[in-house]
């Protein structure tokens, strides 16, 4: 709760001082030591760390250095054996991911990151002056907000994802136009949405969007039995069909809860999904449930489903709400 606190202490204040994460606070990772071994590529001139060594902001020119926290990879082979397919597609994260001192990932952040070309086509459907990144990880979405919008809010539980974002965010040059917040999204709405407190309907800032990329339960969200697409004999393990995906599986409360409570706050959401979401659970949420207990579409709204594709491969679904779809901006 302390960083909602000083978060909504802050909120009549002309300027808002960015809460520091320091990344010292939290416990490190401790890698092994082959993995924390940082060498110079041949397109890379920077000085080798060695196992020994720790680099200090100064010696990388970053405010908050996150190095040390977690391991930086460079080369498949220090990869451990169940993220080699998300090392491989380290660019498609990060494009800066190899600039010195290197972008960094934690376990969560190497499966949950949004690739950067899409991280950048949702921000630029989201311009706006505020955008709370309800579930920021490593920073992927709220870098690229943060090159389309003046203001960015990024909020995680986890002290040292928070630490590796603004790692990140200094790397893109973006850290100064986001505030990293350690807090529960849940309870900062409540908080933020409660009667009598410093963030009143008159007092409150104004967050223009909110985008929710909860966690979707993991990579296994894809698994259980798949049922076989018509293609042939031929067909890969990316040709099948997954089981649907339903929000009741969103992380840590039902998807449609999650979206209930942040219309509160805005009706321009974007909500980043698995791309077997159900649809009919997504055209749910505009529903309104009446005085008899009777579900009546909200009237005058339509929702907009966007596929995020990289390559030939459907990676999730982007679903816009509010002023953020085409057509009805004057709802923003």
């Amino acid at each position: 709760m302390a960083g909602i606190s000083r978060f909504l202490n802050a909120l009549q204040e002309t300027q808002v001082e960015v809460q520091p994460v320091e990344p010292g606070s939290p416990t490190p990772m401790a890698p092994p030591a082959n993995e924390n071994t940082r060498t110079a590529s041949a397109n890379n001139s920077s000085p080798t760390l060695n196992p020994t060594q720790t680099k200090t902001g100064e010696d990388t020119g970053l405010r908050y250095d996150a190095t040390g926290l977690v391991p930086f990879y460079n080369d498949a082979s220090q990869v451990p054996e169940h993220l080699q397919k998300y090392f491989s597609q380290r660019l498609r994260y990060f494009l800066l991911y190899d600039k010195y001192p290197g972008c960094l990932l934690d376990e969560e952040g190497w499966y949950s990151v949004t690739p950067e070309r899409i991280a950048d086509q949702i921000a630029e459907r989201c311009r706006c002056d505020v955008v709370l990144d309800a579930f920021c990880g490593v920073g992927g979405n709220a870098i690229a907000f943060a090159k389309t919008c003046e203001r960015v809010i990024a909020l995680d539980t986890n002290p040292t994802r928070l630490a590796l974002a603004r790692h990140n965010a200094q790397i893109y040059g973006v850290a100064d136009r986001i505030e990293f917040i350690q807090a529960d999204y849940i309870s900062f709405a409540q908080t933020f949405l409660a009667p009598g407190s410093l963030a009143t309907p008159n007092s409150r800032r104004k967050i223009d969007v909110v985008f929710l990329s909860p966690p979707w339960g993991g990579p296994s969200y894809l698994s259980g039995p798949t049922v076989p697409s018509e293609i042939g004999d031929s067909q890969t393990a990316d040709d099948v069909a997954h089981p649907p995906y339903s929000l009741s599986s969103v992380q840590p409360i039902h998807g449609k809860d999650l979206f209930s409570l942040t219309r509160k706050i805005t009706s321009n959401i974007a909500y980043y999904l698995p791309r077997n979401t159900v649809l009919s659970e997504i055209g749910d949420l505009l529903q309104d449930t009446d005085a008899h207990g009777k579900l009546n579409q909200l009237p005058g709204e339509q929702i907009e489903v966007e596929e995020e594709w990289m390559g030939d491969k459907l990676k999730a679904l982007t679903c816009y709400f509010g002023g953020l779809v085409a057509g009805q901006e004057h709802l923003f």
